[in-house]
């Protein structure tokens, strides 16, 4: 590498749910990266063996090479930190057993890019169900990484749609139950969520002057108080406490409303109260080519809109099939937001 190259980040790419898809996705990945190579040095976490076994499945044969943090792999090979399974895996048939194999992975993806040793973490899947069956208490990769990198607050938001004109919807709350979500929508967690947005979208994503729309809780943002007071008592209030911090944030807008293309275009996020308000409007816009990105955090953290696709892994035709669009954008966005703020683009003002 010459003097003025810029240095490739290390990304590490954790294989998720050992049962689901992300085998057989991480072995199409470093398929692609053999034929055309990312501009990064990428480590895969995972059961060696199994990985190779899985690609071999779909009749694949990437170029794994063992992870050795002292020396760097070729640039066509993806290096492999093995993180082995504690029992033998039927694809499609997640077993409790492996829960704590699969938490490890992230456990050190997580403590490798808080040290710097690597600039980002992509995820693939993991099965929350099975985590919980192991006896693991476990609500998700946002929450776990928050507590293990000990972020005061970490924001889901999804991108996708145009890549001219992408839809970035980001979450107040992620995996409650519905009636969880009222108590959880409060004035300080409003308020959080829109500054941790207009924060990153300013450093990692160039925006300098964000538009952010927040969602109202209820039917028609809540009718002037008639359907509801939330919109009057706690997320009006929260985003004209950020617009006096000099935050473009407007709202409580309608969920019905604010998301049609007219709307949403008018603005580079939209602020969700809940997991399904927000999301089901961007993965009908780009299922299978959305990035799921945790804002918050220290560093760089990206993963496939899409869960483990148990169905797919079961059936080897079906599992050749799959489709790898969404991790190849995680990948891609990783790369772009882990560059050093120095090689970054100067902020866009509008």
């Amino acid at each position: 590498m010459s003097a003025s190259a810029p240095r490739k980040p290390t990304i590490a790419v954790t294989s998720g749910e050992p049962a689901g898809i992300g085998p057989e996705l991480c072995a199409m990945l470093a398929a692609r990266h053999a034929s055309a190579p990312f501009a990064a040095r990428i480590v895969l976490l995972g059961d060696r063996a199994l990985l190779s076994e899985r690609a071999r499945r779909i009749g694949l044969a990437p170029r794994y090479v063992e992870y050795d943090p002292a020396s760097f792999a070729p640039h066509d090979a993806v290096e492999v930190w093995h993180m082995p399974v504690a029992m033998p895996v039927t694809p499609g048939r997640p077993d409790p057993t492996n829960a704590a194999a699969v938490l490890e992975m992230l456990r050190h993806a997580t403590d490798a890019c808080a040290t710097g040793a690597f600039d980002a973490m992509v995820t693939a899947p993991v099965q929350k169900s099975v985590i919980q069956d192991a006896g693991i208490p476990f609500t998700g990769h946002t929450e776990f990484l928050a507590e293990r990198a000990q972020a005061p607050r970490a924001v889901m938001m999804l991108v996708g749609g145009d890549a001219r004109a992408p839809l970035r919807v980001a979450l107040v709350t992620t995996h409650l139950a519905l009636a969880d979500v009222p108590a959880a929508i409060t004035r300080q967690a409003v308020e959080d969520t829109i500054a941790i947005v207009g924060q990153e979208l300013r450093v990692r994503f160039g925006i300098a002057e964000a538009r952010i729309a927040v969602c109202g809780l209820n039917p028609h943002a809540g009718e002037g108080g008639h359907l509801g007071r939330e919109e009057v008592d706690v997320i009006g209030p929260a985003i004209a406490a950020c617009a006096a911090q000099g935050i473009d944030a407007r709202g409580p807008f309608p969920a019905d409303t604010v998301f049609v293309p007219q709307h949403a275009r008018g603005f580079d996020a939209i602020v969700a109260m809940y997991h399904d308000q927000g999301l089901p409007v961007l993965k009908a816009a780009s299922f299978g080519g959305g990035v799921n990105v945790t804002l918050g955090l220290p560093f760089v953290r990206t993963s496939v809109d899409h869960g483990t696709a148990l169905d797919l892994a079961r059936d080897e035709g079906k599992a050749r099939t799959a489709d790898a669009g969404s991790l190849v954008a995680a990948l891609e966005l990783a790369i772009a937001l882990a560059k050093p703020e120095e090689d970054r683009p100067p902020p866009v003002r509008r």
